[in-house]
């Protein structure tokens, strides 16, 4: 991993990475989409621990631990960010999940791994607009040319957004891949 690049937290859902983001909204956060994930998922995942570094905050259960092995299989090692079971369990729906737990827990065990994070990536939609990447007839094919270019799996034009920005994919890139 490169020196002063920032960490990229993986969690399995939607609800877990808003409740990240309410701590910490600057971060890169990756869904896994629970035990479903995807093989352009972990590409990502392989990509962005050889770059960035991931720090897995799966939910403290068996299919948590399952997406853990999965992750760490196929990426090599990472970073883990546990929290107890007890602390993550809505009692009223017995339903366990990062997203039940206390924001002062979250906030105190994801600290160390992403204090002073900032998003690297300065690319903008105006940049994807003007190369032709959204906004006009043939995006969608132009995309898929820089996505099978550059690794990063099929995206449409908000995804292809936040994967160039994650993955600090400079605008010189993009060109070369596109002419």
């Amino acid at each position: 991993m490169k020196p002063n690049q920032n960490k990229v937290i993986v969690v399995e859902g939607n609800h877990d990475k808003a409740r990240i983001q309410s701590i910490f909204p600057d971060v890169d956060i990756v869904i896994t989409n629970g035990r479903e994930i995807s093989v352009d998922t972990l590409q990502d995942l392989l990509h962005l621990n050889r770059t960035r570094g991931l720090v897995l905050m799966l939910d403290p259960d068996v299919p948590g631990e399952k997406i853990r092995k999965t992750v760490n299989d196929w990426v090599g090692p990472t970073e883990h960010v546990f929290l107890p079971k007890s602390m993550c369990t809505d009692r009223q729906k017995g339903k366990v999940g990062i997203e039940h737990a206390p924001l002062s827990e979250i906030k105190k065990a994801l600290s160390v791994h992403v204090l002073n994070q900032t998003n690297q990536g300065s690319i903008t939609n105006a940049d994807l607009h003007t190369r032709g990447l959204i906004g006009q007839r043939d995006s969608s094919a132009r995309r898929q040319k820089v996505c099978d270019a550059l690794g990063i799996g099929l995206a449409n034009g908000k995804t292809l957004l936040n994967k160039l920005n994650m993955f600090n994919i400079d605008l010189t890139t993009i060109d070369r891949v596109i002419e």
